[in-house]
């Protein structure tokens, strides 16, 4: 059974930056590709960025060039490095096992002044 934590969330100021982190457990973790996804307030979920089992990464238009997707193998964690964070990055972020449809909980990030 997969498990997916996610952590760093919080609040920021405006081009502000963050890192999440999600680890995770119950299955090998370099069989799967990886996902970011968010879910603002009265949104419909988006996509983020993805990451797939040798590295290759796609990101939505919205984020390209301010976040970027990574894994770390040795230690089941992946990862979405956010900068230069505006109002509308406001979400909560989940992490998905993309290739066996697994979501974590996920963690908000809020950016204000």
């Amino acid at each position: 059974q997969v498990q997916l934590v996610e952590s760093g969330g919080g609040l920021v100021q405006p081009e502000g930056s963050l890192r999440l982190s999600c680890l995770y457990s119950g299955r090998d973790f370099t069989d799967s590709a990886m996902a970011w996804n968010r879910q603002a307030p009265g949104k419909q979920r988006e996509f983020v960025a993805f990451i797939g089992r040798v590295g290759m990464t796609d990101y939505a238009d919205s984020v390209k060039g301010r976040f970027t997707i990574s894994r770390d193998n040795a230690k089941n964690t992946v990862y979405l490095e956010m900068n230069d964070l505006t109002v509308e990055d406001t979400a909560v972020y989940y992490c998905k096992d993309a290739t066996r449809n697994v979501w974590g909980q996920g963690t908000q990030v809020t950016v204000s002044s």
